[in-house]
């Protein structure tokens, strides 16, 4: 009986990685890259995989685990010392297969001061190093980091080590994580190849398709390591789910939408969204950013037709365009492209910039064709690896950089300067 279940699984999961790795088999991508493997930590006790989001504006979510059972407790404070303040958390664990997670902590700070580095210690202090971060502008500038498709390769590692050295204030994820796809403990491995970065500086991400782990008749609840280790603030914005939610950030307002949730006109995100923008003062947060993970514009061969770009563009589309949505950030194609103000397939200067930046590293490699002709919408496109700079100067002025990847280099491979919508006097409401 268990050598069946054996072979029915190992079946299944040839067909699951066989639909994953499609566009392999049509050419689009080189063979996959080399995993970069980070060593576990030694001591049971010792957290590890810490990462922090941005909860409200004056507060700080601080994520890890540990793989024996501790406190789940943060001290911290203006001083390494750590020790002015403290806060308690949650502490749960998952099973996935034949896997069962360590010990996943979950604690919010604050209030906290705006542009301050704090210092913080996680669980027992005695088997805890001290970590630090720095808190986001209250006001801008401000500046963000934006990569999508991350994975877990040497790429992706050195693609970090020039987003670390960007001085950036927050970064933006917009989905497909640790392409861990199943195998949980590169999961773990994830969590310790980004900790140096994520234990910084607020990671804000919503997810792709490698997070949606479901397994037919085996595992049938989709994000269940996303949901468990990468908490978001969705009950500050109304939301109900852990896959889409809003925040306010200096004066930028981010919507952290959900491709692979149910998005059509009569589902709960689609009402949520209403409501979100329905709420918003565009004299508070004169900039307003959407994430998506499936791109709504794309003119590469890649995932041309995806049931999640194709649809959800028609569900929402309009929304984000009546509210004056100034850039829509997507990953989920292995290149780069820039679009200019659009709507409904045609240029309009009030309509998003759409910019797609699925090039963080993964495994899977680049979509390295293009449709031809170029389309008239489409200002920059390329197949390279490399993250995005967001730097938003005041309410109307920002500049946004491409930096492109090439043998470890940070190269400026495209920019661009954009002026809000709401600056726009054509395009007010």
């Amino acid at each position: 009986m268990m050598g069946s279940r054996v072979c029915v699984l190992g079946f299944l999961l040839l067909i699951i990685f066989g639909i994953l790795e499609l566009d392999a088999v049509y050419g689009y991508r080189p063979p996959p890259r080399r995993t970069f493997f980070v060593p576990d930590a030694d001591n049971p006790g010792s957290p590890q995989q810490v990462h922090i989001s941005q909860v409200g504006e004056d507060r700080m979510r601080i994520s890890w685990i540990t793989k024996k059972s501790t406190a789940a407790e943060v001290t911290y404070g203006l001083s390494p010392a750590a020790n002015t303040s403290s806060a308690k958390g949650i502490t749960s664990s998952y099973s996935f297969l034949f896997y069962k997670s360590n010990h996943i902590h979950h604690a919010v700070i604050g209030p906290l001061n705006p542009n301050t580095v704090y210092y913080y210690r996680l669980g027992d202090p005695s088997s805890s190093k001290t970590f630090s971060f720095k808190t986001t502008p209250s006001k801008l500038p401000i500046k963000f980091a934006v990569i999508g498709d991350i994975g877990q390769t040497e790429i992706t590692k050195s693609i970090l080590d020039n987003v670390a050295k960007s001085n950036y204030d927050m970064l933006l994820l917009p989905g497909d994580l640790s392409y861990a796809d199943l195998h949980q403990t590169l999961w773990d491995n994830f969590g310790r190849l980004v900790e140096a970065l994520a234990s910084k500086r607020p990671w804000m991400v919503t997810q792709g398709n490698h997070e949606v782990e479901k397994i037919l008749l085996l595992h049938s609840k989709r994000f269940t390591a996303y949901n468990a280790r990468w908490r978001m603030p969705f009950e500050e914005s109304g939301s109900d789910s852990n896959l889409y939610y809003s925040f306010n950030v200096a004066g930028v307002h981010v919507l952290m939408l959900a491709s692979y949730a149910d998005f059509e006109s009569s589902s709960p995100q689609y009402k949520w969204l209403q409501n979100d923008l329905r709420k918003l003062n565009r004299k508070i947060t004169p900039w307003l950013l959407a994430v998506i993970h499936a791109p709504w514009y794309n003119s590469n061969k890649a995932h041309p037709h995806d049931h999640e770009s194709v649809n959800m563009k028609k569900a929402m589309e309009e929304l984000l365009y009546k509210s004056r949505v100034d850039i829509v950030f997507a990953g989920h194609v292995h290149a780069y492209e820039r679009f200019t103000r659009v709507y409904k397939d045609k240029p309009d200067d009030c309509g998003p910039v759409y910019i797609t930046i699925g090039g963080g590293g993964n495994r899977e490699g680049l979509a390295t064709q293009f449709k031809e002709p170029k389309p008239s919408i489409s200002m920059f496109r390329e197949a390279s690896f490399g993250y995005g700079a967001f730097q938003v100067f005041n309410a109307s002025h920002a500049l946004w950089t491409w930096h492109k990847n090439g043998n470890d280099a940070n190269e400026i491979s495209d920019s661009a300067w954009l002026n809000s919508l709401s600056s726009n006097r054509t395009c007010k409401k």
